[in-house]
């Protein structure tokens, strides 16, 4: 299909839909993970043979999935309409002004950022992406990520571990501790050199690039820049074998073959992630934004902490209205609920595996203009409102630093 039938098709959908993209759900794979399979689909569905099984939903998609089996466009969204295959990067490639905003456009060319659902029956192995300078050495981009827990049983192992013991960089003993795992490749007791945190529903962590992690089996919402990078720094989960490849398949073979293991402890950033206040410095609450709330409606910061993204959960009580403005171009997920925003009625929770009606893009003049959000049903309804780079800067706030 060329540009000029996509751009074509995408303008008479902004102009039918007011404003307004629909999504099809973007499922992804994992071979290394079991599945937690609360993502809505059937047992089955789950399943998906070599690929392994579907762990994640990627909403609103601009990133591809750099898995070891490779499915064309895994992970990029695709737009709602009957008849027509369009992907989303296709979309605001061809109609970018008209997506993202004149002025936003004229400094960047994309979304820039990626919601995904993570589902996993077992803790997440302990791993980094890379910061700025690494990513780029593998024509990447870095990834920072923000998570925010949601209100599903929250598996066998609710909590997360991040960074490593204060102690470990005080006395310079990176290499000693870290080097003999990561050249044994074995078990999984390089976590005892890490803290966890409980994954608490309705809050979550902020994590920039450099930093070791191991999340834990809440159902997350995790909003982050796009990109698929990382350095899997352990060996075995609960029995199950982690290919060594994940350590360094984002590291460019030249420098692997050169230095080995001690080229993935150099992408570490190692003074972060001994904070002895890491907790206090990272976790996300809830913040009320007092100058949007209406009669018995709301909005809440949940991701926050950074111009690279940020995101904000919308409650709306049974029989009540929200009137919804925004900065810039956004993505709405309902995640509980029954309603319409601006006449398109939605619900959360109602998904197939090529269907739903959760998931949409809100442009740039749409999001200037607003729009009616109407909650239909007789419980909350809970929607996540999600935005790119620097559309959020002067009024997203910060966490207090603990020194």
């Amino acid at each position: 299909m060329t540009k000029e039938k996509i751009r074509n098709i995408v303008l008479q959908e902004l102009k039918d839909n007011n404003g307004k993209l629909f999504l099809r759900p973007a499922w992804v794979s994992r071979n290394f993970m079991p599945p937690g399979k609360r993502l809505g689909l059937t047992d089955t569905e789950y399943d998906v043979g070599e690929r392994g099984s579907i762990c994640e939903r990627w909403l609103v998609s601009e990133t591809k999935v750099d898995n070891r089996v490779k499915v064309e466009n895994e992970g990029l969204s695709y737009l709602d309409i009957d008849g027509e295959d369009i992907l989303l990067t296709d979309a605001v490639d061809v109609c970018r002004e008209e997506i993202l905003g004149a002025e936003y456009s004229k400094t960047h060319n994309s979304l820039g950022r990626l919601l995904k659902i993570y589902d996993f029956g077992c803790r997440i192995f302990y791993h980094l992406h890379q910061m700025d300078d690494d990513a780029a050495k593998v024509g990447m981009n870095s990834k920072e990520e923000a998570y925010h827990f949601l209100d599903k049983p929250l598996g066998p192992h609710p909590e997360t571990f991040f960074g490593v013991h204060p102690y470990i960089v005080r006395e310079n003993k990176q290499n000693e501790i870290f080097m003999n795992y990561l050249k044994n490749w074995e078990g999984e007791s390089i976590l005892k050199h890490s803290r966890a945190y409980m994954n608490v529903p309705g809050e979550g962590f902020h994590l920039p690039s450099g930093l070791l992690h191991a999340p834990g089996t809440a159902l997350t919402l995790e909003l982050q820049e796009s990109s698929d990078v990382m350095a899997v720094f352990q060996a075995e989960i609960e029995g199950l074998d982690i290919g060594k490849d994940l350590l360094h398949h984002h590291i460019p073979d030249k420098t692997w073959n050169s230095k080995k293991e001690a080229a993935a402890i150099d992408l570490v950033d190692w003074e972060a992630n001994a904070d002895p206040y890491f907790y206090e410095n990272h976790r996300l609450c809830p913040q009320i934004v007092e100058e949007t709330r209406q009669d018995g409606s709301w909005e809440e910061w949940i991701w926050y902490n950074t111009v690279k993204f940020s995101g904000l959960r919308i409650t709306i009580e049974p029989g009540k209205k929200f009137f919804s403005t925004a900065n810039g171009v956004h993505g709405l997920f309902i995640w509980r609920g029954t309603g319409t925003i601006d006449g398109y009625k939605t619900e959360g929770q109602k998904v197939s595996l090529s269907e739903s009606s959760d998931e949409l893009l809100i442009t740039a003049e749409k999001a200037s203009d607003g729009y009616w959000v109407e909650n239909t049903g007789t419980e909350n309804l809970i929607i996540f409102k999600f935005f790119g780079p620097d559309i959020n800067i002067n009024n997203v706030p910060y966490i207090e630093k603990y020194k």
